[in-house]
């Protein structure tokens, strides 16, 4: 199975609520700067949809957004764009933005550090059901792709993975993975360029 349509969510810290409304000038600034590697267009404000997609930068290659699915805030990157080479290519590109993008929303002076990665919790997700159904079938094709990248990821350190149950064909393919340890996205780029 050749992945496309890479998501990656990485899990903010929240110790208190954290306000989206200053996302939407940033996200316009970058729009203006053309700051990440995708063509970037427009923002789309879904902050009224409970436990949504927040607030969605949209790109021609990729959508970047903070969201809160599951009521799991995160820097989400959706890849919609195909990405040349193997899954393991297709991983890297996906983590790598979302790092990039992590570190980014960091420095953000408005955003006064409120949203950080947790540094040991990250979600994955395929945004194509009929590529990769949420079933055992995919898991079991995707499985040894995931411990290769994870290995890499978190430098042979620990980690687990946990996939969502297959009873609910509506929901997309995705795995949960903790690491033992706490990395910042600096680690994980160095760890992914390494």
């Amino acid at each position: 199975m050749q992945l496309q349509h890479v998501n990656f969510k990485l899990l903010v810290k929240s110790q208190e609520e954290v306000s989206l409304e200053p996302l939407i000038p940033v996200f316009h600034s970058w729009i203006q700067g053309q700051v990440l590697e995708e063509l970037l267009l427009d923002v789309a404000d879904y902050r009224h949809v409970p436990a949504g997609p927040g607030v969605v930068l949209i790109g021609h290659q990729a959508n970047y957004s903070v969201d809160d699915t599951d009521d799991r805030l995160g820097v989400r990157y959706n890849r919609k764009a195909e990405v040349d080479g193997g899954n393991q290519n297709a991983l890297r590109q996906a983590m790598r933005a979302s790092l990039i993008a992590c570190q980014r929303l960091k420095a953000e002076p408005s955003l006064e550090g409120k949203l950080q990665f947790n540094g040991h919790e990250i979600e994955f997700f395929v945004n194509d059901r009929l590529l990769a159904p949420n079933r055992d079938s995919t898991r079991e094709v995707l499985h040894s792709d995931f411990e290769t990248f994870f290995k890499k990821l978190f430098r042979g350190g620990e980690y687990t993975l946990a996939y969502p149950s297959t009873s609910e064909p509506r929901k997309l393919f995705g795995v949960s993975v903790k690491s033992s340890r706490t990395f910042t996205p600096a680690d994980l780029l160095a760890n992914l360029d390494g």
